[in-house]
């Protein structure tokens, strides 16, 4: 790959005016993201050696531990059919993540390809966090919050 994938994700997110903070000593970009339902922090992370860029939607708020089953299964059923990135979740801790990737070894990391990984993923977590919302919260189940979103 011509140059590192740290320096063409850092000029990407310099070009497309994000603001944008690097972990001290670490390849990860931390920065925030205001969509029309909520707010969470975002993480780019550049693996030079393996070629790789990865980008997470991360959502503020913890899921319950009475409640990660049923986040569990709204998020697998998100999932399903989902083309580009999917969600995840630590049972540990009850973080919910969206992620979207790309190994780009003996290549060249484009301006399309990061807005083609950065931008579904915002859209994703946005589409789909008033459903994690109600499952959480708002007494839904995940069949009925995946139905309110997917129709």
């Amino acid at each position: 790959m011509i140059g590192s994938v740290f320096d063409a994700m850092v000029q990407f997110f310099k070009d497309d005016d994000w603001n944008f903070r690097q972990l001290e000593g670490k390849p990860i970009l931390q920065m925030g993201f205001s969509g029309d339902n909520g707010s969470w922090a975002c993480y780019a992370r550049a693996r030079d050696e393996q070629e790789q860029f990865i980008f997470y939607s991360i959502m503020e708020t913890k899921v319950p531990e009475d409640k990660r089953q049923a986040i569990a299964e709204f998020i697998t059923r998100a999932n399903y059919g989902m083309v580009i990135g999917n969600f995840e979740m630590d049972f540990s801790d009850g973080e919910v993540r969206y992620k979207t990737s790309i190994d780009v070894e003996g290549g060249e990391l484009t301006t399309t390809m990061f807005k083609n990984l950065v931008y579904p993923n915002v859209r994703m977590m946005d589409r789909y966090l008033p459903g994690i919302m109600r499952v959480i919260y708002g007494g839904a189940t995940p069949e009925e919050a995946i139905q309110e979103i997917e129709g």
